[in-house]
């Protein structure tokens, strides 16, 4: 007699429940190349001239330029159009003695005069700026 074999069709596809990793680590792999160029170029450094050790505390001369309310510029008190500012400040930066510029803006003064006032001043060179009289902003902000 001859045997028959049977083969039984598998009754159905076992599913893999196994993740699959590979793409996972190649996405990871191209963040992390990605992360290590990007980050350099974000941590850059700002030189900043601070006095070093032998530094004297010689009082440096304070020019003050204020805008008032009425939109208009003070040179230490003196009226000037803001045609005349960068000769004044021309002027100031070709002093031997360094001067320091502090400038002043009245709280109802326009913005856009503040602003041409500003590209007027770094236009000049002018590295020693400070600006003053803004602690009268603080009561308003409830701070102290």
């Amino acid at each position: 007699m001859r045997r028959r074999t049977v083969f039984a069709a598998p009754a159905q596809p076992t599913l893999m429940k196994d993740l699959n990793t590979t793409p996972l680590i190649d996405v990871m792999l191209v963040l992390l190349v990605m992360f290590i160029m990007v980050i350099p170029i974000q941590l850059h450094k700002v030189p900043v001239d601070l006095p070093g050790k032998g530094a004297t505390d010689v009082p440096r001369p304070v020019h003050r330029l204020d805008i008032t309310a009425a939109n208009a510029l003070l040179w230490d008190g003196q009226p000037v159009s803001e045609a005349a500012l960068p000769a004044r400040l021309a002027a100031m930066t070709r002093d031997p003695a360094g001067p320091v510029l502090h400038v002043a803006a009245d709280g109802a003064a326009r913005y856009e005069v503040f602003d041409r006032t500003l590209a007027t001043v770094k236009q000049a060179g002018i590295t020693r700026l400070g600006m003053v009289g803004n602690e009268r902003y603080l009561k308003s902000l409830g701070t102290q």
